[in-house]
């Protein structure tokens, strides 16, 4: 990684952890690591959906690397943020979470299969499909177990 990459990592991650802190202010214990874990997760989705747009330019070593950080919050990790009960303000959860845990189980797994996935066919020319998978996961467990804003 140049000095110029490395850089920007750190700006990004200074903004983002910022940005995250003020947008979870009233959240607490683990709810709060839900939230920042979901925010995580969202900013590697909005950097994947820009270059697989085509508004930024495509690099197979970031897809995988932000592939890796999906993978890295999704599956068990995921399901172990949301213990039963979990719904203190300002959760976005709803109890539908708990009342079919095994379909809610199952999208966590999904998504860490798909994130895999794309890390795995990044250097190919389109993997735009398998992108298309991990965000159609993703808009599915949203619709199903998150309250709009």
């Amino acid at each position: 990684m140049t000095r110029l990459s490395r850089l920007a990592v750190t700006a990004l991650a200074l903004v983002l952890v910022c940005g995250t802190a003020l947008a979870h202010r009233d959240a607490t214990g683990i709810v709060k690591q839900r939230m920042d874990a979901m925010t995580v997760m969202g900013d590697a989705m909005k950097a994947l959906r820009a270059m697989m747009r085509g508004a930024q330019p495509y690099d197979a070593e970031r897809v995988r690397v932000h592939a890796a950080t999906i993978a890295g919050h999704a599956g068990e990790k995921m399901t172990a943020l949301f213990p039963e009960g979990s719904l203190n303000h300002p959760t976005r959860a709803k109890p539908a979470i708990w009342a079919d845990w095994n379909r809610f189980a199952e999208s966590a797994r999904q998504l860490a299969m798909y994130a895999d996935a794309l890390a795995a066919v990044s250097n190919e020319r389109a993997p735009g499909a398998v992108f298309k998978r991990l965000q159609q996961t993703c808009s599915d467990c949203h619709r199903a177990f998150r309250t709009k804003k």
